[in-house]
Formats: C-alpha cells, structure tokens, sequence
C-alpha cells in the first residue's frame, strides 16, 4: 500500500445542489434528456433536489441539469491540452461532487452548486483508467481499469484529508486483458465494497480495508460488458453498455450471491454506461461508443422504468 499526495484547491462551502429552473409549462420529468453535443458523457450522478451531473471525456467539464425540467448548463468548464482533464464515473455527497479522471490517473472534486474546484487527488502514476467512484463515511474509493487496485481517499467530514491509500485487488480477484474493475458501490454500512469487471462479467464483494476480493455467485447470469452499477438496499442494477441492457439483481444478506431479477431495456438506450437514481425513477446515459465522436454528436439521458 503507498500514500499519494492530495492537493487542496479552495475551501469547501456547505450548502447544498439547487437545480436550474425550467419553463413551468413543460412536461416535468421528461423521458430524454439532452445534454451538451460532443461531451463524450459516461458518468451521471443525482444530487439534491432534482439535480443530475453529466461529465464529458472529452475536456473533464461537468453539466448540471434538472430532472424536473430537463435543462440544464454547464457547472465546471472543461480544461484541454496539457492540463486536459477527463469526467468519467462521479458521485454526489455532503455538497461534494467526487469525479473520476479517466486516463490521467487522477480524481476531482467540485463544490456540487458551484463548480468550485475543492481537491485534486494524484492517485496514480502507473496505467491508469480511473472509472468509477463510490463515497462512504469515511472514505472515496475508486477503480482502475487498467491496474488491479482500487484507491481510497480519506475523509473527515465528508471532506478529503489528504490521505490517498492505494487497495491492491487481491483473493479472488482476476485481472486479464482488456477493460477490468469498473462499476463500484458501497454497501449501506460502508463495510464492503461491490466491483464489477467488464472483461470477465465477474461481480466481486471486497474489503475496503484490505481488497481482498471474493467472486459473487450470479447464478450464471452473465455481466460481461459491466460498466456503472447502482446498489439500493439488496437491490443492484449493472449497466450492460454494449448489451443495451440494465441487469437488476437481487444480492443475499452476506452480498456474496444475487438472484437475476430483470433485464431493463429501453429503445432510447444507445450504448449507456452509467446509471442513477431519483425516487423509483431511474436514469442512464447514452455514451454512444459505436457513433463517430465529434462537436456535433448528440447525448442524453434517458429515464427507465424503476418499478
């Protein structure tokens, strides 16, 4: 295990997310979301309120938007060439938005209402797809596609402190080529941590203290193309991205076995990555891997079914 160094930015404010107004004449909650042409999104996440974050891969700028309404602008501006940044899988909590860099081997994290940059966290120098993230009590863990470890992030008050410790994947976990740890969540208590891997479709139950990993039995049911995963209570949906399909699981008491549930799908589903929740509705993003990148690709989000 090593230390990283975390570099604090700007005080933290305490308040809390407020979504944008829309127009009180439109249909609330709206099935498709538009987000900004050419972002590049793949990581959203649900705030307070009625409030939902879309990063972009292409600059690391975050979107906020109003699930109510369906509008939105842009929170933090994006940042290219040699200090470029990327926005993969986040999460919001205590007024803090946790941000996942992608390639660049680093983290951020913004005040949820303002944008303002509160830490930037140098997780690692080696290979590096930093994906997803997950927030605790106590700390921020997130995964690496490209190396079999996770990192955690200390907090004290919701707040980094400066401690970064880096998990090595251990037990049972398998790191092959390709795509590896991607989705992450908590359990309730805090007291182990659920990570998909995208290759080998393998869900494991680990320890946040250790990263020993044990393989959770699935009944056979395939993950494979795993990508954000959302736990709520037993419940846990896996976004299948190129599958088109949210796979909803019902996890054991011990987290070490699920039962298939449902197959989630959607007609507006074009390649989604990652998934979050408002109440029982639930939201994914399109990334659109298989549609030509460019200024003038169109994103959304799209609301699912969360009965």
């Amino acid at each position: 295990m090593r230390t990283r160094r975390l570099l604090v930015t700007s005080a933290l404010a305490a308040v809390f997310a407020v979504a944008p107004l829309g127009s009180a004449t439109a249909e609330p909650f709206p099935d498709i979301i538009p987000i900004p042409t050419g972002s590049l999104p793949e990581g959203i996440a649900t705030g307070t309120g009625t409030s939902i974050y879309a990063g972009s891969r292409a600059d690391g700028s975050v979107w906020l938007g109003d699930l109510r309404t369906g509008e939105g602008d842009i929170l933090v501006e994006g940042a290219e060439g040699t200090e470029g940044r990327m926005a993969v899988g986040m999460k919001v909590r205590n007024g803090l938005l946790f941000v996942s860099g992608g390639s660049f081997g680093d983290a951020y994290v913004y005040d949820a209402t303002t944008g303002a940059e509160v830490a930037v966290l140098d997780l690692t120098d080696g290979p590096a797809f930093i994906n997803d993230v997950t927030v605790t009590r106590d700390a921020a863990y997130f995964t690496n596609s490209s190396a079999a470890e996770l990192y955690a992030v200390e907090l004290s008050a919701g707040v980094p402190t400066g401690s970064v410790e880096t998990l090595p994947l251990t037990g049972e976990w398998q790191q092959v080529a390709g795509f590896n740890a991607n989705g992450i969540a908590a359990t309730p208590n805090g007291s182990m941590l659920l990570v998909v891997n995208s290759t080998t479709g393998i869900l494991y139950n680990v320890d946040p203290r250790t990263g020993e990993a044990v393989a959770v039995d699935t009944g056979g049911t395939s993950l494979t193309q795993g990508d954000g995963i959302l736990l709520r209570g037993k419940t846990l949906y896996v976004v299948r991205n190129q599958s088109n399909v949210v796979v909803e699981l019902r996890m054991s008491s011990d987290y070490l076995s699920a039962t298939h549930v449902a197959d989630l799908t959607d007609p507006d589903f074009d390649v989604p990555t990652t998934i979050a929740a408002h109440g029982s509705r639930l939201y994914v993003v399109n990334a659109r891997f298989t549609a030509p990148p460019g200024p003038t690709t169109e994103h959304d989000i799209v609301k699912i079914d969360g009965e």
